[in-house]
């Protein structure tokens, strides 16, 4: 809780996945993946919920095991590869309300971002709170190599570039700082989500948080780098 608020954290953990299967219970450097998106939550100073939703039995009982509530099981119809996020986080929101809860604040943790922190989901909600007129805060990552200066596409096999006339040659000091989203949080009052069902909109902040912690679990390449970074992480080797 924070300034008489209370916060939900969500974490959505679909049992089908195609492009790594059972990514969500799956080892990563010595516990489950969904593990560190749920011990990131739990040792929160201002969560008071933790919960999982899931339609998988297996999933149900990791997340129990490392301190998650699993209050219902999700409904089949939102956890087809066509449900949306949105659509589970306002299944939460509604069920809640239902039983005469009401939460002021949801965070939302996809377990495919495990290098995200406790300090990170903190500071992202003190950002939130004290920021006048704000509804969501999103994370953010700065745009490197892939920035849109850089860019060509190709035209009957030859290079054309993509922003400008020309062909230009820039260097990094002379084009705008420009950042992704990067999907490691997502954090906004419940009656804005109700509302705009989106967390992003023109009263959305960005918190900014460093390359390393960008990574998200899509398939098997990108496990291999987490995990990596991961033990760079818990060595000291990153900051």
């Amino acid at each position: 809780m924070i300034n008489g608020k209370q916060i939900l954290a969500i974490i959505p953990a679909r049992g089908g996945s195609k492009g790594l299967p059972h990514k969500n219970i799956k080892d990563l450097y010595g516990k489950p993946l969904i593990a560190w998106s749920i011990e990131a939550a739990v040792k929160s100073k201002y969560i008071d919920r933790v919960i999982v939703s899931t339609d998988d039995e297996e999933i149900a009982q990791v997340a129990q095991k490392f301190g998650a509530e699993i209050p219902f099981m999700r409904p089949e119809e939102l956890a087809s590869d066509d449900s949306k996020t949105m659509d589970v986080v306002l299944h939460c929101i509604n069920y809640f309300e239902e039983t005469g809860e009401k939460n002021d604040i949801i965070v939302l943790l996809e377990p495919t971002s495990p290098l995200r922190e406790t300090l990170d989901v903190d500071e992202a909600i003190e950002n939130l709170v004290e920021t006048q007129d704000s509804e969501s805060i999103v994370g953010i990552s700065r745009v490197e190599n892939t920035h849109p200066a850089f860019l060509v596409k190709l035209e009957n096999k030859f290079l054309r570039p993509y922003l400008f006339n020309e062909f230009k040659i820039l260097r990094r000091q002379e084009i705008d700082e420009l950042y992704f989203y990067e999907g490691s949080l997502y954090i906004s009052y419940a009656d804005s989500l109700k509302n705009r069902k989106n967390f992003y909109h023109e009263k959305a902040l960005g918190y900014i948080v460093p390359k390393w912690k960008s990574f998200e679990v899509d398939d098997i390449t990108d496990f291999k780098i987490i995990e990596a970074l991961l033990k760079a992480k818990l060595n000291g080797e990153l900051l």
